[in-house]
């Protein structure tokens, strides 16, 4: 083997084995370009078409808190299931709102009753991959809650917000370009 190889490729790789294994070994998986990648990985909730018999209007937007499942009803028999992340205890809700406003990459001004619970928040984020509210978010009516993206999808499944329904980035897009301003959402147990 040439003097040159061994040098540059074999003792390189042998230090790499010897050494602790570092967090991110694939340099896709950190930085900017991991950033950008996150909105396109698969989701551990897949998203999928499934029967419904709901009596919802198509283009209505149904939660099932307990299930933690988002549907977008695409018809009489039919919607599209996402998994979604929930309030935690204490701050889930039930109801029916409207889609009153769709923001992409929104930013993000926590409400004061968040601030009041959590003063080490930012008081504004731009949008982008390290704002809370993700690449996308359908505001409902007046009140404080939205369904929007994520920039931790290990939360999805779970109950942890405070009274929003986190989707994936990747779910929350093909929601958003589904969903019409002033669509019926109706959150249940």
């Amino acid at each position: 083997m040439p003097r040159t190889l061994i040098a540059r490729v074999i003792v390189p790789l042998a230090l790499c084995a010897a050494s602790p294994a570092l967090a991110f070994q694939n340099p896709l998986d950190r930085g900017p370009i991991a950033d950008f990648l996150t909105v396109f990985r698969q989701q551990g909730v897949p998203r999928q078409v499934v029967a419904w018999k709901s009596g919802h209007a198509p283009g209505t937007v149904v939660i099932s808190t307990s299930q933690r499942r988002l549907y977008y009803v695409l018809g009489p028999n039919q919607a599209i299931q996402y998994g979604v992340g929930v309030g935690r205890q204490g701050f889930s809700w039930t109801g029916t709102k409207s889609v009153t406003m769709k923001r992409e990459w929104p930013d993000w001004r926590p409400p004061s009753q968040m601030l009041q619970r959590r003063p080490d928040l930012p008081r504004y984020m731009a949008g982008g991959m390290d704002n809370p509210l993700g690449a996308r978010a359908l505001y409902l009516g007046s009140s404080l809650y939205r369904i929007h993206g994520s920039n931790e999808p290990d939360t999805i499944g779970a109950a942890v917000s405070s009274g929003c329904i986190r989707m994936t980035n990747r779910d929350v897009i093909d929601l958003y370009d589904r969903v019409k301003v002033g669509a019926k959402v109706v959150v249940m147990r």
